[in-house]
């Protein structure tokens, strides 16, 4: 994955110019999103001056003082349920949106060092937080990916095998016309705590430095009403945009249902032809529910997205997050969903992978495995529960999917049962074969857009009996550690007799190079959740 480095050099301010339809795992979110985002926009108060409160705060992960705050009962997250063991004779096909998304490690790493049993585990997300050394398209390769795949045992599981998918998302990015980037701040009273509003503006000052003279950036709050405090200010006015993230105040009652169409209507007004126009919406998710009906807001949503200008989310804070309801805003509007629980993690999302969560250079990936019964019996995706696909939504071009950044990675776990006698004939690629006869394990299928287009291509990449090896690489490792926690962690019914120290004991043998130290900190944070759970 591409990264700037943490201390990228802020710019000098300079003097400037004037003021598809949904998938059928994310349809069950339409209405509850919808309701819930009227509230969240008519949830809060306007902003006052809060002067220079947050300058020289040091919000990083030495910052301890939030951490023994209790949890209450008012974080709502998605329980999708996991996927059971599928037979391959009769459900050769698994299908599955990308989803690039990292919130809910991060907010592991928050609910642990607060000494919360973790809420909210999607093993996907645990995975695609961490970087791993898959082979970059050429620059002018025709596809903007590559798909690796790796076959080892499973640690857990005597007699099965686990397949591991990577897709690697080129890290050129595809314009240059520059950002129109829209900050979309809640600044209600919820928003009132140290991890909330003051990390959420050192946050955006993170943000501020990766911009320069060719971009613009607009600034709405919303709370009792939703204010404009900026206009397509260019970003090289970085004291002018700084001195209002650092005013921002958080306070007041309900009210206030434009805030999400106003950012809408502004970046649609600054709209830059051939470049990258997005809303950042900044949040705790805690929303109340407004006046508009629920499928004016759907529609809203993704009408913008389908315009061009996407919509990210940043969650903050503790007690009453709305996770659930911040991950579907982000799938329905064409972007991603990071978790911010520390200065560090900003610095991660907003900095390191700046481009991959600004620019996209895949659109609506899909993700379609075609298992073959010769060498599988039995299989089951491990994780991407709420981004399951029905098989005949991979052709639907009005079907949405997951959009990938530049440098960007995709990673999924099968499961995998060897299969044991012969297989009947169904017509796809695998289903005319008797068991024995074939040695591919099996075909990944993907099929993506350009952006701004509406026709999808198609890529195929069978994985062969040369996938299997006895001796898998140490991000193989290191991510099948990763799943083996988070399916202790999460109470899967599919565990086996997974171990959290065995997972432990093989992530910290694959740390690696481990230039930013995110590996270590998962091998402590296993530790940390055997203390807590003893």
């Amino acid at each position: 994955m591409s990264r700037r480095a943490a201390d990228t050099e802020v710019r000098t301010a300079r003097g400037a110019r004037p003021g598809g339809r949904p998938s059928a795992s994310v349809r069950t979110f339409a209405a509850a999103l919808a309701v819930a985002l009227v509230g969240a926009l008519g949830a809060c108060t306007a902003a006052d001056d809060r002067g220079s409160a947050t300058s020289g705060m040091d919000l990083g992960y030495d910052d301890q003082s939030w951490r023994e705050a209790p949890l209450d009962d008012q974080e709502e997250y998605d329980d999708s349920p996991e996927q059971p063991f599928q037979d391959v004779t009769t459900s050769p096909l698994s299908t599955f949106a990308s989803d690039v998304d990292t919130a809910s490690y991060s907010n592991l790493r928050r609910q642990l060092r607060q000494g919360v049993a973790p809420e909210g585990i999607r093993i996907e997300e645990l995975v695609n937080y961490f970087d791993y050394d898959y082979p970059a398209p050429a620059p002018d390769a025709a596809d903007p990916f590559t798909v690796t795949t790796q076959v080892a045992d499973a640690p857990w599981a005597s007699g099965h095998q686990l397949a591991m998918i990577g897709v690697q998302a080129t890290e050129t990015t595809p314009t240059t016309a520059g950002n129109n980037v829209v900050f979309l701040l809640d600044v209600s009273g919820s928003m009132d705590e140290p991890n909330k509003l003051p990390l959420l503006a050192q946050s955006f000052e993170l943000l501020v430095e990766q911009l320069d003279e060719d971009d613009t950036v607009s600034i709405v709050t919303y709370a009792g009403s939703d204010q404009v405090l900026a206009d397509s200010v260019p970003a090289d006015r970085r004291g002018e945009l700084v001195e209002i993230l650092r005013n921002l105040e958080a306070g007041g009652s309900t009210g206030g249902a434009h805030g999400l169409e106003t950012a809408y209507e502004l970046a649609t007004e600054n709209f830059v032809e051939g470049g990258n126009n997005r809303v950042i919406l900044a949040t705790d998710g805690d929303f109340n529910v407004g006046p508009s009906t629920p499928a004016q807001l759907t529609d809203l949503i993704e009408d913008h997205a389908r315009s061009g200008v996407y919509i990210s989310v940043l969650g903050f804070g503790m007690g009453n997050l709305k996770d659930s309801t911040m991950e579907a805003i982000a799938d329905h509007g064409n972007g991603n969903y990071a978790y911010i629980d520390t200065l560090d993690e900003a610095r991660k999302v907003l900095v390191d992978e700046f481009d991959s969560t600004m620019f996209v250079v895949a659109q609506d990936l899909k993700v379609q495995v075609e298992l073959n019964p010769a060498t599988v019996s039995r299989y089951r995706l491990l994780g991407y529960d709420n981004r399951r696909l029905e098989d005949e939504e991979f052709d639907d071009d009005t079907t949405d999917a997951g959009d990938v950044g530049a440098g960007h990675e995709v990673t999924a776990f099968y499961e995998l049962i060897p299969a044991e006698g012969a297989a009947p004939e169904d017509g796809l690629r695998y289903q005319d074969v008797a068991a024995g006869d074939s040695t591919d394990y099996l075909t990944v299928h993907v099929r993506y857009k350009h952006p701004g287009e509406d026709a999808s291509a198609e890529v195929v990449f069978p994985a062969g009996a040369d996938a299997y090896t006895s001796s898998p690489t140490s991000d193989f490792t290191f991510a099948a550690a990763v799943v083996e926690f988070a399916l202790v962690a999460s109470g899967s019914q599919h565990a086996g007799d997974a171990d959290t120290g065995r997972a432990r004991e093989r992530a910290s043998s694959a740390v690696g190079e481990d230039p930013y130290g995110l590996r270590s900190e998962f091998v402590d944070l296993i530790g940390d959740y055997q203390r807590l759970v003893g």
